[in-house]
Formats: structure tokens, sequence, C-alpha cells
């Protein structure tokens, strides 16, 4: 959702941030009856769907453990600096909050780097643990065969396209394309005849961050026969042809004026633009986008559009050539964890349960437009009739795949919106692109590489 390291950041921006970030906790003398909850807050003022569970979740926690104190502490960043602002948060013990919120793109790295917490033991002893799905649960293990983090929902991806558009087009307002290349032609069609619209937007370049590796990039790769990461051999894949594939059609986007201008493309706050600008107000055709995005468009979001689910048509993002499975989609998520200098962790832990109660998390789901990891709320029939569009995205999570999230992961994500930022404005070549890719994962896994 909810993107990368904190080394590939310009080191004075970086600098910046953390400090406008160490003084919103104080670990050393905390108040041993106040848990102090970390938590990444919408750039956007008018979205408040996280603000306000997290005020209900306080409301009850409070009631129900009378004496005790919540304290919420908001991290307002896009995603990029949100991770380096908690990452010097998590370095001392006199900043680091007691309860944070990772995604599981970045929390191995964490792990790796000591500053998190393993949680093992206070899973042990919660039976609601074992309502979690075992895919969901693996994103937070890390390789030393710990946990360190409680899942609260995860994702899938494909293309929202806009039914109005598709109609003055000529296009089917039932569409589902079984290529890429139908994708691409669908998007000409539309440039058209429909000329003053935006035909296709894919995320792309580095102010878009991991929105760029896994809407964009990933949803190209892992529909072809090639991956990031060779399992078996424990690897990281270099020199592949479904990797040149995937830049290709990204610079075909961009080349053929069939993506939103560069300058908006590499603009930080494009995901932000695309779903309260371009998509409401029917100026985009298609969108390789993820389930959450009707979180924005509820009641009391700011960017209130209840016709959505009859605007919008939902069809999957086709393999490369209509190879079997036929359909492909990227899931990722968000884990609540403790901080290894956490000053409060038992009290931490508390208030998880308190949030991934069954009522609770099916709340969350709703209210963030998230698929459910706990299996109790996937089976409730009002769960998936809360929202349309709701059970599409369940649906595709059996032809979902999973980032590779080893420590090295934040470092070829960044060299992967590197090279579709290259071929995005023209600066580089796709055979150039790739290459300068293969030296970066060389460079960021210690050649742990194996080349096709």
């Amino acid at each position: 959702m909810p993107v990368r390291p904190t080394a590939v950041l310009p080191s004075l921006l970086a600098t910046a941030l953390a400090a406008s970030a160490l003084t919103a906790c104080g670990g050393s003398g905390s108040d041993p009856d106040t848990v102090k909850v970390s938590f990444k807050q919408s750039t956007d003022n008018s979205i408040h769907v996280m603000d306000d569970y997290l005020a209900d979740i306080k409301r009850q926690f409070e009631k129900a453990n009378p004496g005790k104190k919540v304290e919420l502490v908001p991290i307002k960043a896009p995603d990029s600096e949100y991770y380096t602002k908690l990452q010097q948060m998590l370095r001392s013990a006199k900043t680091a909050p007691d309860l944070v919120y990772e995604d599981t793109f970045l929390i191995n790295s964490d792990i790796t780097s000591g500053y998190l917490k393993p949680l093992d033991a206070y899973l042990a002893k919660w039976p609601d643990w074992n309502r979690f799905i075992d895919t969901a649960k693996a994103a937070a293990k890390a390789q030393d065969g710990k946990t360190y983090g409680v899942p609260d929902g995860t994702d899938t991806r494909g293309l929202w396209y806009d039914k109005g558009i598709f109609a003055k087009a000529g296009l089917p307002t039932d569409w589902q394309p079984k290529t890429w290349d139908e994708v691409l032609d669908a998007a000409r069609t539309i440039k058209r005849r429909v000329p003053d619209v935006t035909p296709l937007n894919v995320y792309t370049g580095k102010p878009a961050g991991e929105a760029a590796t896994m809407q964009g990039f990933e949803m190209l790769l892992y529909g072809t026969e090639d991956r990031l990461y060779d399992d078996s051999a424990k690897k990281w894949i270099a020199d592949s042809q479904g990797f040149e594939d995937a830049l290709s059609f990204v610079e075909t986007v961009y080349r053929e004026k069939l993506g939103p201008d560069v300058s908006t493309a590499l603009d930080p706050n494009i995901q932000t633009i695309v779903r309260g600008d371009l998509l409401p107000k029917g100026k985009l055709g298609i969108n390789l986008d993820g389930s959450w995005l009707p979180q924005d468009w509820l009641p009391g979001s700011g960017h209130e559009w209840p016709e959505w689910s009859s605007k919008l048509g939902l069809a999957y993002m086709p393999t490369q050539h209509g190879q079997a499975p036929g359909k492909v989609s990227m899931s990722g998520g968000w884990t609540w964890a403790v901080p290894a200098k956490a000053a409060n962790p038992d009290l931490a832990f508390d208030f998880i349960r308190t949030m991934q109660t069954k009522a609770n998390a099916q709340k969350w789901y709703v209210a963030n437009s998230g698929i459910a990891v706990r299996e109790d709320v996937a089976a409730d029939p009002a769960y998936a009739k809360a929202q349309p569009g709701i059970k599409f995205f369940t649906d595709l999570v059996a032809s979902t795949h999973y980032r590779p999230a080893y420590p090295a992961y934040p470092k070829v994500s960044t060299a992967i919106q590197e090279a579709m930022e290259g071929v995005t404005t023209g600066d580089t070549s796709v055979e150039e692109a790739a290459r300068n890719y293969d030296d970066s994962l060389k460079e960021a896994t210690d050649n742990q590489v194996i080349e096709k």
C-alpha cells in the first residue's frame, strides 16, 4: 500500500526527514502504562481511514484496560520517506515506539538490522494466530524461522478501467484482455478515439517507489516465464528475457504517449493523483493498480465517489501471451511489529490482540479495502458482500505471487525503479537499462545471482 530503503534516498533528504521524526517518540523514561503506536498517515488530508480505525481501537483498548493509555504517533509522509523516518526511530531506545506498521517488503531488512523483536513467544499463547492463513504468516517470517510481525491483511492487483471511456472508444464494457498486446491495443484505441483522457497508467520510476516495482514492473515480469528470484538455487535472477520484455512494455506505454505525461508519472504524489483526480473525474481509461483503491472513495473519505462500482470495471492482468494460468497478480501487505528497543513490548502485543479480534480485523479489511488474511473472516458472507470488488480481488489470491522480500529486496526494488525510469524518460534503451539493473543486482546481493 501500502517503500524504499534509507540508503538509496538522497542523504540530505533522509537526514532532514529523520530529524523531524526523532521528536515523535521518546522511549527513554517512557510511561510503563502507555503504549506508543506509530503508523503511516496518508499524505492526503481528506483520507483518514487508518486514523479513524486506530482511534476506535484506542477507545476499546483503554476501556478494557483501565489505567492503560494509547498514544498514537502518526508519520505523515510518502512511502519512501515513511520508511526513512521509521528506520531512524527504530535505531534508538529514545525514539523507538512500542508498535510500528511495517510493509512486508521491508520487514526482513529491518529484522536483519536488528530493529524488530521476534513475536513467537506471544504468538504461541494467542489462539487467534491459528486463524491466519499460512501465506500471510510467512510474509512476516524471517530466514531465522522466527516471526516478527502480525499481518493486518493482504492485497491483490488487477486492471481498473473506465466503462464510459470504453464505450466512447467503441471498446466492450465487459472487457477482459487475454494478452499484453490486447491491453496496449485498447490503450491505443482510447488514444485515437478519446484523445482528451490518459489511456493507461502504469506506475514507474523512483518517485513512485514500491508502487512502480510491484503494481507496475512485477505485474508484468510475473506474467512472463521469468521471476526475480530462483527459490531452488536461492539466488537472484539476472539477464532474463522476461525482465527486458517487462521493460519494453513500460517503454512502449511512455514512448507512444499512452500513459500520463512523464512529469506526472514521475510525481511522488502520482498515486494520489490517480485515485483522487484522474479516475473519479473520468480522465483515465485503464489503471494497473491494487485492490485497496475504494478506501479513498468511501463516505467520509473526502473523495467520496459512491458511483465508482458502476463507473469502473475490473479485469485481471493477463500473462504476456495468454499462457497458463492466464492471469497474474502480486500480493504484499502490512504487518504490526514490535521494535527491539520498545519500552513496553507486552503492552504492544496486547494492543495487537485487540486490533486483531475477528470483528476488528473484519472492520479493518472492509474500511481499508483489504483482502482478509484470517480464514474465519474470509469465510464470512458479510465480508464478501461488504464492498463491490472484494470477491474479484479475493479470488485473485489463487493466481497471486509474493515478492522475494529478503533483506536485499529493497535495494533490488530501487534498481528496478531506476531501470523503469530510464526507459520512461527515454534516457536509456531497454537493453542498457537491463544491463544497469544486472550490475546493481550483483552489487546489492553480493553477487548472489544466477544468469538465465
